[in-house]
């Protein structure tokens, strides 16, 4: 059963039974359009999607543009604009940029042939000044079309934007693990390039600072921005000799459970030789024995947010979402101190 088909059936004409199925019905007569959808109803016709997609400018999508797939941090994140993309009735899509600022543009230039109705990228900025006015003309363009676009990542692109305030919480932490007796702090994050890994390393010597303690002396290893990064550093520093470090703060959950592998396989007890804390509260720091403590994300809510904005009308003003500190087994001293299991918020 065709368009034409529904549109003889009416007595109306093709381009009044397209509007008038296809989401277009301005303009469309109300007795013309009760005709065309009673006949289609009668012939059992089935709006192409193609062809809707065509008429509205966008499919029924969500296409979501993920940094790393194998990161928890994600999954949480799809979790939220899943459940309230289907509450709308879309559908989300997924796709790996692998960290690369070429590979997320190549991928916005692919899904804008797809016509998403959302376009939601999701992760750290990384500094790469070549495409990000690329990618800010490509959206634009996209947005100018119909489409929307939102970010869950650091203010900076002229998009609607949901925002960790990732300094704020790394700074929280590091006046909590102060408070509780920490002195000698060994820090693994990722490379100055990629904004999070910035924004927390900052925020986590600036609270030392603010309680006091000196960062000249601290050690500070820089590796890649995943598990199998916080394992290598972690080897490195045993190799290297723990020297002092009473602490080791690693600027994310997946790096964090990397150093505590590492310092395992190395014959020593996370918690007992050294502490270890991350960032994120992804669902298995607390699977990991000792349980991690972190600062959590509400990971899911940004990803609710995310749609949420998307849908509506708002102005592109960075949503922030707090962040909280939650102390666990790994930081024996903070527990100790009397610090609350669920921790305070930032």
């Amino acid at each position: 059963m065709t368009l034409q088909d529904v549109a003889t059936e009416a007595q109306v004409s093709l381009a009044t039974a397209s509007r008038a199925l296809n989401g277009g019905s301005r303009g469309v007569r109300s007795e013309n359009l009760v005709r065309v959808r009673a006949a289609a109803a009668r012939l059992g016709y089935v709006p192409n999607a193609s062809a809707q997609a065509t008429a509205r400018g966008s499919t029924q999508t969500v296409a979501l543009v993920v940094s790393d797939v194998a990161d928890p941090y994600y999954s949480a994140v799809a979790a939220g604009i899943t459940d309230a993309a289907e509450a709308h009735g879309l559908v989300v899509t997924m796709t790996v940029a692998d960290r690369s600022p070429r590979r997320e543009l190549e991928l916005v230039r692919g899904l804008r042939g797809h016509r998403p109705q959302i376009i939601v990228i999701a992760g750290s900025r990384i500094d790469d000044s070549e495409t990000e006015q690329e990618l800010i003309d490509e959206l634009s363009q996209y947005r100018a079309t119909g489409g929307r676009v939102v970010l869950i990542s650091q203010p900076g692109l002229p998009f609607p934007t949901v925002t960790v305030d990732n300094a704020h919480g790394a700074e929280a932490l590091a006046r909590t693990m102060a408070q509780a007796g920490y002195r000698q702090y060994t820090i693994i994050c990722g490379p100055d390039r990629i904004k999070t890994s910035l924004d927390r390393r900052r925020g986590f010597t600036a609270g030392l600072r603010a309680s006091g303690i000196e960062t000249d002396d601290h050690v500070l290893i820089r590796t890649q921005f995943t598990r199998s990064g916080g394992y290598d550093a972690a080897r490195e520093l045993v190799e290297r000799g723990l020297g002092d470090t009473e602490l080791i703060f690693a600027v994310s959950d997946t790096m964090a459970i990397g150093v505590m592998t590492a310092l395992r396989d190395a014959g020593l007890e996370p918690g007992r030789d050294v502490a270890v804390a991350g960032f994120d509260d992804i669902s298995s720091a607390i699977d990991v024995a000792p349980a991690l403590t972190t600062v959590a994300v509400p990971l899911r809510e940004a990803g609710i947010e995310a749609v949420r904005l998307a849908l509506s009308d708002e102005k592109a003003h960075p949503v922030r979402l707090p962040t909280t500190v939650r102390i666990r087994e790994s930081t024996p001293r903070a527990l100790a101190s009397g610090r609350s299991p669920t921790g305070s918020s930032t």
